[in-house]
């Protein structure tokens, strides 16, 4: 049976998950709206687009803090604690998601698409290297992995470039998606680089075509507007 990704829904008004209200707001570059109440979020620092000025901002903690340092990844995470109202925009346009995810979920998630999470929804990294992942960073690229493990009910919002779309893989089915195109996945699914061979038609030249084939079971996100990161990051 063939699978065809299907859009996901941009805006989300007054949606209740987790023990707090969000909303996600605008088009071109749109916001993420949370209701702080008792539980804290966390997001990157640079993503903050305003707050109530008693919204609480702290430095969280991160297992791990050293590896990514060496690695070269920021290890400075903002936590802010309600009660009161905070906003969140990544300076691109693209369209925000919510993963609503129930204490045992995981799912991994390709570099710089982290927007926020709640608290009690945790992750580690990993480092993808190789030549055959050279168009997602020179070297190698770094894939997030958030889990529920810390609450019943977390929340992981996400930024994807253009609009994301969603594709949910049998055991067995398969999707080719260029390199830069795949924004998060279900650690069930596996992920290999094929390049494929293809004639020029001139004066018999060839070239390659590369792409990320995907193999389920579960489901793969997939943004439109994908973004090859520049050598060395």
């Amino acid at each position: 049976m063939r699978i065809t990704p299907k859009l996901i829904r941009d805006e989300v008004r007054d949606e209740t998950y987790a023990g707090l209200t969000y909303h996600i707001e605008g088009d071109t570059v749109p916001t993420l709206h949370i209701e702080l109440g008792r539980r804290p979020v966390y997001f990157e620092h640079h993503v903050l687009l305003w707050k109530h000025s008693d919204v609480e901002i702290e430095v969280k903690s991160l297992q791990g803090a050293f590896k990514r340092a060496i690695a070269g990844m920021s290890i400075f995470v903002t936590q802010a604690a309600g009660p009161g109202h905070i906003a969140f925009s990544r300076d691109g346009p693209g369209q925000l998601i919510a993963i609503h995810m129930k204490k045992g979920d995981r799912l991994d998630v390709r570099e710089h698409q982290f927007l926020a999470a709640t608290d009690g929804v945790d992750y580690t990294f990993q480092r993808v290297k190789g030549a055959a992942n050279m168009f997602l960073g020179g070297s190698g690229f770094f894939i997030d992995t958030f889990d529920c493990e810390g609450a019943d009910e977390g929340i992981l919002w996400l930024h994807g470039y253009g609009n994301v779309f969603e594709v949910t893989l049998e055991a067995g089915q398969q999707i080719d998606i260029e390199p830069g195109g795949w924004v998060y996945k279900s650690p069930t699914v596996t992920m290999q680089t094929i390049a494929q061979s293809v004639s020029l038609g001139l004066l018999a030249s060839s070239g390659q075509i590369v792409f990320n084939r995907f193999s389920g079971p579960g489901r793969v996100g997939i943004q439109s507007m994908y973004m090859h990161l520049p050598t060395g990051e």
